[in-house]
C-alpha cells in the first residue's frame, strides 16, 4: 500500500508524464507476462513512447491536475498507460502488433482506447484499431510518389517511342512548285 506522500508523487509523475505527452493510449493487461510487458516498453521506447502503470484514481487525479476531464474509471480491468510524445500512428501499429501477437498464444491484452490530448477527445478502439492497420507514414509516401510518377513515366515512354519512330523513317521533304 502506497503512503499518501508516495501517492503525491505518483499523481505529480503522472502530471507530468500527461503535461510531455501528445496523445495516451490505454490497455488492459491483465495476464500478460511480466517479459511481454516488458519487450513492449522495449519497443515503445524506440518511438519515444512509453508504457506505465498507474491506479486509475491515481491517473484521474493527475488528468484532473493536468487539465484534462477524463474519466478512467469507465474500464473495469487494469489500465496501463501509453503515454505517446509524437503523433499516435507512429505507435499505433507496433501496439496493435503485439496485441496480435498474444492473442495467439491465448494471452490477453486489450488496447481499450485512446485519448487525444492535444483535441481533448477520446478514440475508441475501433478508430484506434482502424489506425494501426494503416501503412506507416513513409510507405503512405512511397505510395504518393508512385501514383503522382506513374503519368509522368507513361507519358516519357510516349516521348521516346515517339522519337524512335521518327529517328527510323526518313525525313519526308516537299518540294515546292514554282508557279510562272
Amino acid at each position: 500500500m502506497l503512503t499518501k506522500a508516495e501517492k503525491k508523487d505518483q499523481i505529480d509523475l503522472g502530471a507530468k508524464k500527461i503535461k510531455e505527452s501528445e496523445s495516451l493510449i490505454f490497455a488492459d493487461f491483465t495476464g500478460v507476462p511480466t517479459k511481454d510487458v516488458n519487450q513492449l516498453k522495449s519497443d515503445l521506447r524506440k518511438t519515444g513512447a512509453a508504457f506505465k502503470v498507474f491506479k486509475k484514481r491515481l491517473l484521474n487525479l493527475s488528468m484532473k491536475q493536468a487539465g484534462y476531464d477524463f474519466d478512467l474509471s469507465q474500464f473495469d480491468a487494469q489500465v496501463g498507460t501509453v503515454f505517446v510524445k509524437g503523433d499516435i500512428s507512429s505507435v499505433a501499429a507496433p501496439i496493435y502488433k503485439f496485441a496480435k501477437e498474444l492473442a495467439k498464444r491465448k494471452k490477453n491484452f486489450k488496447v481499450l482506447g485512446a485519448y487525444d490530448l492535444a483535441k481533448k477527445a477520446y478514440m475508441p478502439v475501433e478508430e484506434f484499431t482502424v489506425l494501426a492497420k494503416l501503412p506507416s507514414r513513409e510507405v503512405l509516401l512511397a505510395m504518393l510518389v508512385g501514383v503522382m510518377s506513374g503519368p509522368i513515366r507513361a507519358f516519357m515512354y510516349v516521348l521516346s517511342e515517339l522519337s524512335k519512330k521518327t529517328a527510323g523513317s526518313t525525313p519526308v521533304v516537299m518540294e515546292e512548285k514554282v508557279v510562272t
